[in-house]
């Protein structure tokens, strides 16, 4: 996983849980990998710190790879490779 401001991953889809709180971020983020296919990239904006830990969590349990996290002021932002 890389940590970088310079050019984001290409992605196929967007996932923006902006104002949300655990465990909303996660739970929109399995519903929709269910609608993407494999080796798709999701990139998912949050607002929830507690997401710099759920969403690394989320990734290594159902076999994503977390491709970049990068973080700017209150908002984070992910670009998740599906396994």
């Amino acid at each position: 996983m890389v940590d970088t401001a310079d050019s984001p991953p290409d992605f196929q889809a967007e996932l923006d849980t902006s104002g949300l709180y655990c465990p909303e971020p996660v739970m929109l983020m399995h519903n929709k990998v269910r609608d993407m296919q494999s080796g798709e990239v999701l990139k998912v904006v949050a607002t929830d710190p507690a997401t710099t830990r759920d969403v690394p969590k989320f990734c290594s349990f159902l076999g994503h790879e977390l491709l970049a996290q990068q973080e700017s002021g209150e908002r984070y932002l992910y670009f998740i490779r599906l396994g």
